[in-house]
């Protein structure tokens, strides 16, 4: 899948304005060294520019120096909009016997070619900003927890980053999902 060169050069733009308003996200780091990799890479870009379209935002959040690669995390305020209203994964979305969503958080991140952020990068995410404070974010579940029917997902009330647990099967209108991409 890829993006017309327009779109490539509207998406650069935003990711571009995004960059530079945000420095305290991605300090030390260059733009031109940023837009050199994404131009290397246009699967990236369609990936980035799903994030974009969903409501997610999407925004340099490090550099992963083992790689070489540049990290992006959904940085939008609230949980993206595009995706909210899903189960965490396809067992607890067919598990509902009554008013089953159209789709799920594991599923959607797969299709976009995005990682959903774990626990440990949800709280490295809220020491670049607020994020969450009215909605939450499904977040990847460990094993443990999952073979027991559960999921975990993050917000952030009172000054404080919580991590809270859900029945997989659950949804709710302001929870959606944060995911990563390494480019």
């Amino acid at each position: 899948m890829e993006l017309t060169s327009e779109d490539k050069e509207i998406l650069i733009s935003i990711l571009k304005l995004r960059f530079g308003k945000n420095m305290k996200r991605h300090e030390r780091l260059e733009w031109a060294n940023v837009e050199a990799k994404l131009a290397a890479q246009p699967d990236k870009l369609w990936t980035l520019n799903e994030m974009e379209r969903t409501g997610g935002e999407p925004d340099v959040v490090g550099f992963d120096t083992a790689s070489g690669e540049y990290i992006f995390y959904d940085c939008s305020a609230e949980s993206p909009k595009g995706r909210r209203s899903t189960c965490y994964d396809l067992e607890g979305q067919e598990s509902r016997k009554e008013h089953r969503p159209e789709n799920n958080a594991v599923d959607i991140a797969a299709a976009m070619g995005i990682s959903i952020l774990t626990e440990e990068e949800y709280r490295a995410l809220q020491k670049l900003g607020t994020f969450d404070a009215k909605t939450s974010s499904w977040l990847k579940t460990p094993e443990a927890i999952r073979k027991h029917g559960g999921a975990i997902f993050g917000d952030f009330r009172y000054k404080h980053v919580f991590i809270y647990h859900n029945g997989a099967q659950s949804y709710y209108a302001a929870r959606a999902f944060r995911g990563s991409v390494k480019v």
